[in-house]
């Protein structure tokens, strides 16, 4: 078992990838197997990133009123939830997040927004304005995620200093339709495209959970592996009452853990972040992320639901034996 696991690593470090038959023997894996494809994968991350991790956090910039139907997401306006629906919030708003979440020790800070897209006008320029604003009085990079964008909005981001354009897949090309029928995945893999031509670092991830296969898992990493994304946020489905996935809950901390081994095999030098759903998925388990290959966590509340207490999570890391910004946390 050690063997094959060594040999993985040994293939990845002779810049050889992996096949999607071996990347099936990680999330098949359990036991001792599991630990060992675990070790590499750690190995493979402290080539790259040491034992260092880096922090990222969000904003809910504007909630609700979503026209997609995606049928996991609270904001939907196609599903019957409860939350928070606002319009976007003021630069001083956006501004006081940003800053707040330096102290916290976060490098990046998302300025998520609800929608398809925003088109140009009067939100899209107080978003740059936020954007200019954040760059000239924090140290953080600002990142955005406002939908599905075209070249003279990313254009247009990256002059007012977006440092990241964050834009999930959220699953595989095969199981996309299963999941959201109002625009189509290869107009989320031209924003991708579209963002990194601008000169944008790239977050790219998924949402796992939904219901998609193991080989839908592979799927998905194997994409981002083309697209040559710069960090992949990982997140696992916590159910949200009113969704049409309200009451799926499959996913075992083992299963997510066998996630994160495996995009780490996968993109063995991309940032790899644990975000939404770690609490309730992975449980007793989150310190193990790290030994599993994630490169960095996202701290603070997520778009409707609340994240973990950050004292909490300062100790997780100090326990985990990582360095890096989290050393800043007030």
């Amino acid at each position: 078992m050690l063997e094959l696991a060594h040999s993985f690593v040994g293939q990845i470090k002779a810049g050889k990838p992996l096949s999607a038959d071996q990347a099936m023997q990680i999330l098949t894996a359990n036991g001792s197997l599991l630990t060992a494809f675990m070790a590499g994968a750690q190995m493979i991350k402290e080539d790259h990133f040491g034992n260092q991790i880096k922090l990222c956090s969000i904003i809910n910039a504007k909630s609700g009123y979503c026209s997609e139907n995606c049928s996991f997401c609270a904001q939907s306006i196609h599903n019957q939830t409860d939350i928070a629906a606002y319009p976007l919030k003021s630069v001083d708003e956006i501004l006081t997040g940003a800053i707040e979440a330096q102290k916290q020790g976060s490098q990046c800070f998302g300025i998520v927004t609800s929608g398809t897209r925003i088109n140009p006008g009067n939100e899209f320029e107080q978003l740059l304005t936020a954007i200019r604003t954040i760059r000239r009085e924090t140290t953080i990079t600002p990142s955005a995620s406002i939908g599905i964008l075209d070249r003279e909005s990313a254009n247009a981001l990256r002059s007012a200093g977006c440092g990241t354009y964050h834009h999930n897949l959220e699953t595989a090309r095969s199981f996309f339709p299963e999941i959201c029928t109002t625009h189509s995945y290869e107009e989320d893999v031209s924003t991708i495209v579209v963002a990194k031509e601008a000169g944008m670092q790239v977050c790219c991830g998924g949402l796992f959970g939904l219901g998609e296969s193991l080989q839908q898992r592979v799927e998905l990493g194997m994409t981002l592996r083309e697209l040559d994304v710069d960090s992949v946020p990982l997140n696992f489905l916590n159910p949200v009452a009113g969704t049409p996935l309200a009451e799926k809950q499959h996913l075992t901390p083992m299963d997510c853990l066998r996630v994160i081994c495996l995009f780490r095999y996968l993109l063995p030098d991309k940032k790899i972040t644990v975000c939404g759903g770690r609490s309730i998925n992975l449980r007793d388990f989150q310190s193990a992320i790290f030994m599993a290959g994630a490169s960095g966590v996202m701290v603070g509340n997520y778009l409707t639901t609340a994240g973990r207490d950050l004292q909490t999570d300062k100790q997780m890391f100090i326990d985990a034996e990582t360095t890096s910004c989290p050393t800043q946390i007030k």
